[in-house]
């Protein structure tokens, strides 16, 4: 299920596609990638049933749908695989490729609503006693500067949000002047204004004085905010989340329940629980739509009904 299928004969017409989303919507590259194999794959099934995509029916969607669920992909996965799969057929259509469009009645599995994982205040707090207390006592430069770097990660990370492929990713610039805005690019390369509280600020400052002091291995004078040790570019987004989960062990919570993502949770609930509006947490977290958004208001809702449980009078034992 994780290999990458070869591409079916259908490459050109797909090709032309990706070029469309990449032109007229921005799409990034991790999302031609992520649809490139998507489309693939729906390819070499066609390809196995000796079908192309140009001459695909209904019924062949519909089969292609199926295997995935005999291959053990999740509802989430095959609804992805169906949204790309319109989405091409749509743009065969109004390109001439296609008079019909195979896709257009079928339905998608029910998805059930997922409540994200969120860490509660308290826990984002133990995260961050944590990672402080890796820089304390005896150390190397290089193994103070670690811990240096992940407190300001967690900083940076839960004041504003940031995807974690935009928190690695960050320009030393972010840091070097006494903003109170990160100017950040996302997905389809667009750029939205992002606040900095004065913790990440501090934070961001300290590691910047150790990192200045260090040898040019550990990243001194490099482009990145954070680099890689020993190595060129910038921190990645597996290495961190590695490192953030060993730190919540370390500060007594599981290491399940901890991700970058997580944090990214953390902040966006926190906001709404404090009485943030729900479109400018949207647009804080670089969401195209509000509907993306709207997941978190399931966590307030279940809130709600926790207070009204425990604190109204008239609440049943």
């Amino acid at each position: 299920m994780g290999r990458t299928p070869r591409p079916g004969p259908d490459q050109s017409l797909i090709e032309l596609f990706l070029e469309m989303l990449a032109a007229e919507r921005g799409a990034g590259t991790n999302t031609l990638a992520a649809y490139g194999r998507d489309l693939a794959d729906f390819s070499t099934y066609l390809t196995v049933k000796r079908h192309t995509v140009a001459r695909a029916t209904t019924d062949d969607v519909r089969g292609y749908l199926a295997s995935l669920g005999q291959r053990g992909f999740a509802s989430t996965s095959v609804a992805r695989r169906l949204s790309a799969i319109r989405q091409l057929y749509r743009f065969l259509c109004a390109e001439g490729h296609r008079r019909d469009d195979p896709a257009a009645i079928l339905e998608g599995p029910r998805r059930g609503r997922t409540v994200p994982k969120v860490l509660s205040i308290a826990q984002v707090d133990a995260l961050l006693t944590a990672a402080r207390r890796a820089g304390e006592g005896t150390l190397s430069t290089l193994e103070r500067l670690r811990a240096v770097r992940m407190t300001c990660l967690i900083e940076v990370l839960y004041a504003t949000g940031l995807r974690v492929s935009e928190l690695v990713s960050l320009p030393t610039s972010a840091a070097a002047r006494e903003a109170r805005m990160l100017i950040v690019r996302g997905k389809g390369d667009k750029e939205r204004l992002v606040p900095l509280n004065e913790a990440a600020k501090q934070a961001m400052r300290d590691y910047l004085a150790l990192r200045a002091a260090a040898s040019p291995q550990a990243g001194a004078g490099s482009r990145w905010l954070f680099p890689s040790f020993g190595e060129s570019g910038h921190l990645t987004r597996q290495h961190f989340a590695r490192d953030l989960k060993a730190l919540a062990v370390a500060a007594g919570l599981s290491a399940a329940d901890v991700s970058p993502h997580v944090l990214r949770h953390a902040f966006a609930s926190h906001l709404l629980h404090n009485g943030a509006d729900l479109r400018v947490v949207q647009t804080l977290l670089g969401h195209a739509d509000i509907s993306t958004t709207q997941i978190y208001t399931h966590v307030l809702e279940e809130r709600l009904k926790s207070l009204v449980r425990d604190l109204h009078p008239l609440a049943q034992d």
